[in-house]
């Protein structure tokens, strides 16, 4: 997809069982989410609805259900964010990101050991 549309933290909600569930119906994803979250079935109708008019979801009618699934690329999309929030918050430099949660007590060594694994290519040495 080219163009990306602009999707909400709510409507993120909504992607996020659709990437793992695709295709479903409206009455999986309401069941899926009202156990994840205070929202009701009509909240639910409306941000599936809002995912269609952006382009980000497409459905097709099978009797009287509606079953939905992605245009989005999960991966995709979730590059984008990362991207916006590199450039919105550190000038798109990673590495001011890693800086500031290696400064912070944001991070666990068990994160840190990752992050050495990452970084040397699954190398076991030390940094």
């Amino acid at each position: 997809m080219n163009h990306l549309p602009q999707i909400s933290e709510a409507e993120y909600e909504v992607m996020k069982v659709l990437w793992n569930d695709a295709p479903i119906s409206t009455n999986e994803v309401t069941d899926k989410l009202t156990k994840t979250t205070s929202w009701n079935p009509k909240t639910i109708h409306t941000l599936l609805k809002r995912l269609v008019q952006k382009g980000a979801v497409t459905y097709r009618k099978e009797g009287r259900v509606f079953v939905y699934t992605p245009l989005v690329e999960k991966k995709e999309y979730l590059k984008k964010e990362n991207d916006h929030f590199l450039d919105r918050f550190y000038n798109g430099k990673i590495s001011g990101m890693v800086t500031s949660y290696i400064n912070s007590d944001h991070i666990s060594k068990e994160d840190l050991a990752e992050l050495r694994r990452l970084l040397l290519g699954g190398q076991e040495e030390e940094l």
